[in-house]
Formats: structure tokens, sequence, C-alpha cells
């Protein structure tokens, strides 16, 4: 079975790096963001299944974007995470609100990270 394209939006290249590496461990391909327009960009061309989102990126903010992404109906199926260390009562609130479909929090605990990506997919599927 085919692996669900996953798209990592983080402006910190070490955290993408981190996330991007155990994702293709784990066999799933990969795609990688620095920002919102680069998002939107590879949005338009890819269709991933799952995009993990940091909340915290220059420009636009990824629950502005997430807005945006989710309130175009091409784009309904992509599943968006949260990914933050910003981890404060009542964030993952404003991202469910904003439409994320989970909250992982950073740093991301590499034992815990491929299951609850594969939670998040396994809730599309």
């Amino acid at each position: 079975m085919e692996k669900a394209v996953i798209l990592i939006a983080d402006d910190n290249p070490t955290n993408l790096k981190l996330a991007g590496d155990i994702l293709e461990f784990e066999g799933y391909p990969v795609l990688r963001a620095q920002n919102a327009t680069e998002v939107r960009k590879i949005i338009a061309e890819k269709q991933p299944a799952l995009i993990l989102m940091d909340i915290q990126m220059p420009g636009m903010d990824g629950l502005t974007l997430t807005r945006l992404i989710k309130g175009d109906p091409a784009n309904a199926g992509i599943r968006i995470a949260a990914m933050t260390a910003f981890a404060m009562k009542g964030d993952e609130e404003k991202a469910v609100a904003a439409g994320c479909d989970g909250y992982i929090t950073k740093p991301i605990d590499t034992r815990l990270f491929p299951g609850q990506v594969a939670q998040l997919l396994g809730a599309g599927e």
C-alpha cells in the first residue's frame, strides 16, 4: 500500500529535518516548506494527505494558513496537525477552532511521533 504524502511546514531547519527524517525512515514520502508561500505552492501541485503545521512561522502564522487551506473546498481532504512548542492551556482549542485535525507538541517525542502521525492519517483513511 502506498504511504500517504506528508507536508511538514516549519521555519526551523532542525525541526524540519528531524520530523522529515523520522517520517522518511517510516516510509512516508515527505515534502518540506519553511513558510506559508511554500506551503500554498506545494498544496497546489501535490495535495498531501497530511500537513504538520508549525504555528509560529514568519509572515503568515500556521493557524491563519490552516483557516485558508480548510476554507478551500479543493483542500477538504487534507488533514492538518498543529505542531508547536508553545503548548499553553487553550492552544489546542485554538488550533482545533482554526480547523486543525490534531495537535503535536514540540520538541517532538521521536518514539511517539510515528504513531501520532499514523493516528492522524488513520482518522482520514
